[in-house]
């Protein structure tokens, strides 16, 4: 029998074992699994876009009124 993998929970680096018994792989916990979640919907966490094409289609997209 092999050894689980072992992976660093991305939010605290606490050691997770990569099973299905870990519910919130690949974090240690449903708290770490939502602190990551929150610095996404705070935009903290972004994937690089290019900033030509972002430029070239932002006019296309109606101004919101706050």
């Amino acid at each position: 029998m092999s050894k689980p993998l072992n992976v660093e929970c991305p939010t605290c680096g606490a050691p997770v074992e990569w099973t299905q018994a870990s519910l919130y792989r690949p974090f240690c916990s449903e708290r770490c699994k939502l602190i990551d979640l929150g610095a996404w919907a705070a935009e903290d966490h972004a994937i690089p876009g290019d900033e030509v094409e972002n430029d070239l289609f932002s006019g296309d997209l109606p101004s919101r009124e706050h």
